[in-house]
């Protein structure tokens, strides 16, 4: 019997339906993850990236109403939120001080806001964990002493870029600063490993790394030639504190015989690289390439692995969490090195990432991320703006 036409159309038409379905789904399915998402998700990169004025402005003016309603409470002897508030108010500083390097004409709108976040990371209650940590011994009234307290030279950087950008900064704050760098200076010069202790028997590269931009910053300021100590310790860098395989930091080392704490990973590297662009453009640019070299890509996003190959760990309160394999914090940190190294692409990659999973929202005019809270909104302030700080 022969069948006809009509009913062979539609048998192939039943057969032929699910499978066009299914394919028109996994096209359509496709074409969102490789094209419409990183779109999405990457709209605002190159605004970033080449310093729009009114992006900068947009999260700026977010953390100057923060800056502007907070009020220096001590957190005792906790040490992660001593951190965690110390940092916050830290980074706004920076960030606000890269804005108005970027855009001088804004330099009359943030600079007094400046000067006010980074004396809020200044005060005695922001170091409580510190001086707990040590026994007592608060960091800014045992200068003579050796131990190295080198938690301090995250607010000493934003005093600095604080007396960069702002000509009203108070000069009895100045002077105690002048002290502390002094007091930081002699200690790394008497460190043969480029390693001064943030607590007792711990020593933080990063940290460290936060103190020789300090010291590069006060020299802008004042004048002062710091040009010996920076090399001292970017040499010491290399020699003791970077893993010579993967070319990331050790997370933490002993800083007196340099012995190893903990492994080479992408989250301290990755904010050693901002902080070493302050004091020594080489050495940033050589942690920026280790950092990019380790980035995994998946469709237009990519994400920075915490631990170099032949190591491994769970998340903490550097990395944030790492999830297969890649950290939360690393992928943010190394945002500032790839903007300030023109590394375009790895910054519009990682910049999808942090948009995807940061969640900004913008209401009045300011612009904030909805995941992180205010020391991700000050981090990324920093981070996403970076640049005007390298070292010439």
């Amino acid at each position: 019997m022969q069948m006809s036409a009509t009913t062979l159309s539609r048998a192939v038409s039943v057969f032929v339906r699910p499978w066009a379905r299914h394919l028109f789904g996994t096209i359509c399915a496709v074409l969102v993850m490789r094209v419409a998402l990183p779109w999405w998700c990457g709209r605002d990169a190159e605004a970033w990236y080449q310093g729009d004025v009114e992006m900068q402005r947009s999260l700026a003016d977010e953390l100057v109403a923060f800056e502007l309603r907070a009020q220096p409470t001590s957190v005792g002897g906790s040490r992660f939120d001593g951190e965690w508030a110390l940092v916050t108010h830290q980074m706004t500083a920076l960030g606000l001080a890269q804005v108005c390097l970027r855009h001088p004409e804004l330099k009359s709108r943030y600079a007094p806001v400046v000067t006010r976040a980074a004396l809020a990371s200044f005060g005695p209650e922001m170091r409580d964990f510190g001086t707990a940590a040590w026994h007592g011994e608060d960091a800014m009234a045992s200068l003579d002493s050796s131990h190295g307290h080198a938690y301090l030279g995250y607010p000493a950087l934003a005093i600095g870029m604080a007396r960069v950008v702002d000509p009203a900064f108070p000069p009895d704050v100045a002077h105690a600063h002048d002290a502390l760098i002094a007091t930081f200076e002699r200690r790394l010069l008497a460190s043969d490993t480029g390693l001064i202790e943030t607590y007792p028997d711990e020593a933080f590269p990063t940290d460290v790394a936060a103190v020789a931009a300090a010291i590069a910053v006060h020299g802008r300021v004042t004048g002062v030639d710091h040009a010996p100590v920076l090399a001292r310790w970017a040499a010491a860098v290399r020699r003791f504190q970077l893993d010579p395989a993967s070319g990331l930091v050790h997370q933490r080392m002993g800083a007196l015989e340099g012995r190893l704490h903990d492994a080479p990973r992408g989250s301290g590297t990755a904010l050693a690289a901002y902080f070493a662009g302050f004091a020594d453009r080489a050495l940033a640019a050589e942690l920026a390439a280790a950092v990019s070299r380790h980035e995994s890509t998946f469709f237009g996003f990519a994400a920075v692995r915490e631990y170099a190959a032949g190591h491994d760990g769970s998340g903490d309160v550097d990395s944030g969490p790492v999830i297969l394999g890649v950290s939360v914090s690393a992928t943010g940190f190394a945002l500032a090195s790839a903007r300030a190294h023109g590394l375009h692409d790895d910054f519009v990659r990682l910049y999808r990432t942090t948009n995807f999973f940061g969640l900004p929202v913008t209401s009045g005019g300011r612009r904030r991320f909805a995941v992180g809270g205010v020391i991700g909104d000050a981090l990324l302030l920093a981070l996403l703006t970076s640049g005007p700080e390298l070292a010439p």
